[in-house]
Formats: structure tokens, sequence, C-alpha cells
């Protein structure tokens, strides 16, 4: 009798013991799940000034329409913890930790701008129209909130250069801009779509809310990824879109089709010749 009661007692020990194991029974899983996210980005490697001993700055263009960048367009709503890059972006501004820059002063990061602002260059704005009421006509506001699924690009700013000390050709971001596509009034059909530029932001800055974003991983669910992930480690498509040049002028502005994306890999070319000169065999 007293040998039944234990083996009772151990299993209700180990039945309450299965429940307590960080909820892996209500989440439906079949394992304890401790591995967390730090949330922290990786540290970048530490550089002296001496030790750089070439770079080149190069602007490069995401097109979101692209199925691998699929995944900094969505969720185009946020989705519980789950929102777009856009939407993480917009989030930072809001809680006041990220600092947007405009776009059209003469250097990215020069014009700090404010969160209106921001909403304005996104699309948001605010019409007038008559109203007729029981009193007669009266003049009404409607306020047009942005909408973040008209971003459907972006910009990124990078610093190619070559650490002497350790014999390394590294890329860092700079920064990041969307863009908001729109279309002119006369443009019924939405044919030519407008690309503008809304805002930059310094990356550096902007990392530790990115490190902290969690995002589907279209390649394992146990394995989740983060913005800053995906950027760090060129998990996206791009091409170049302009480089440092004494005409400081984007490809588009002096090539057409074929050409714009010939000249393009010929700037990546480069980049990869340099680095395979620096090497005797």
């Amino acid at each position: 009798m007293k040998k039944s009661i234990l083996i009772i007692l151990l299993l209700v020990g180990v039945s309450v013991s299965s429940f307590s194991q960080g909820g892996a029974v209500l989440l439906g899983l079949p394992y304890e799940e401790i591995h967390a996210s730090s949330d922290e980005p990786m540290p970048y490697q530490y550089l002296r000034e001496a030790d750089v001993m070439w770079s080149k700055t190069i602007w490069r263009k995401i097109e979101l329409k692209e199925k691998m960048n699929h995944i900094l367009y969505l969720p185009v709503s946020p989705v519980g913890k789950r929102m777009s890059l856009i939407d993480c972006l917009l989030y930072g501004i809001h809680k006041g930790g990220l600092t947007p820059y405009d776009e059209s002063g003469p250097d990215e990061f020069g014009i700090i701008m404010t969160e209106d602002e921001v909403h304005k260059k996104m699309g948001a704005k605010s019409t007038t129209s008559m109203v007729e009421t029981l009193e007669g006509w009266s003049e009404v506001t409607i306020d047009e909130p942005y909408k973040s699924e008209n971003i459907k690009s972006y910009l990124l700013k990078e610093l190619w250069f070559f650490d002497k000390q350790r014999s390394v050709l590294e890329v860092r971001i700079i920064g990041i801009c969307p863009i908001l596509e729109t279309f002119r009034e006369e443009d019924v059909d939405r044919e030519d779509p407008q690309m503008k530029k809304t805002f930059w932001v310094y990356y550096p800055e902007a990392r530790e809310l990115l490190a902290a974003q969690s995002i589907y991983n279209p390649y394992n669910d146990i394995k989740s990824l983060t913005y800053d992930d995906i950027l760090q480690k060129r998990y996206f498509s791009s091409y170049v879109f302009k480089e440092s040049t004494p005409y400081d002028r984007p490809l588009l502005e002096y090539t057409t089709g074929l050409e714009t994306l010939l000249e393009a890999e010929s700037i990546k070319e480069d980049i990869f010749n340099f680095e395979q000169d620096l090497w005797e065999y």
C-alpha cells in the first residue's frame, strides 16, 4: 500500500513539473524555451582611423517588391509584437529614442525633424470641406493619417573600408531612409509611381531598437531573426544607387534601364577587385 502511494506521488510530481517548465505545455511545445534574444546588437570591432587605408561611400537601394525583401515589408500592420521595418522605425521616433533627419538637407544627418514633420513626409495631411448642418454650412477639418504600407523601398548609406590592422574589407551601414510611393491626382490608373525620400535615421543609433525587434524567420521557426540581423548579415537583395564621386549624382541621372544595372555591378566589381589586388600568392 505504501509503495502504491509513493508511485502516485511521484507521478503527480512529474505532472506538476511538466506544467511549470516555462509554460511549455501551454505554448504547445514539447520542450522548455530557455533560449532568449539578448536584445542587444553585436558590437562592432574596434577601429582606429590610422588603420583605415581605403574607404568608399555608396548608397544602396532595397526594393521591397522583391521576394527576398518581403521580410522587411510584412506584416503590413502590426500583429502582436511583430511589425514591419517602417513601423519599427516610427515606433522608435514616437518613443523619443530615435532621431529622424530631414532628407532634403545638405547632409543626411544635418537637420533634425519633429514627429509631426515625419508624419507629413509619410503622407499624413489635413483637408477642409464644407458640411451642411442644421445651423447651415460649416467648415470641417478631416485628418488623413499616413499609410506605412506605402513605403516600398529603402536607401542605405554604407561605408566600405579596408582595415589594414586585421587585413579585412568591411562594410558598415551609416544610415537608412524609407522611400514613399505616391501617385499624382491626374494619374487615375496609378501607372506612374512617384518615389519620394521621407527621412533619414542614423543606423548606429537605431541598432539597439532593431536588435530588439524579433521578426518571423521563414526558414526556421525555432530561431527568430531581428532587423539588425537582416541588415548586418546582408539577408536582403539590393543594388548600388549612388557612389561617392566628385559629381555626387545617382546612377539614374546619367544612365537608363540596363545601363543602370551594369554601372551598379561595375561599382561592386571595383570594390571586389580592390580587395583582391591587395593579396599576393
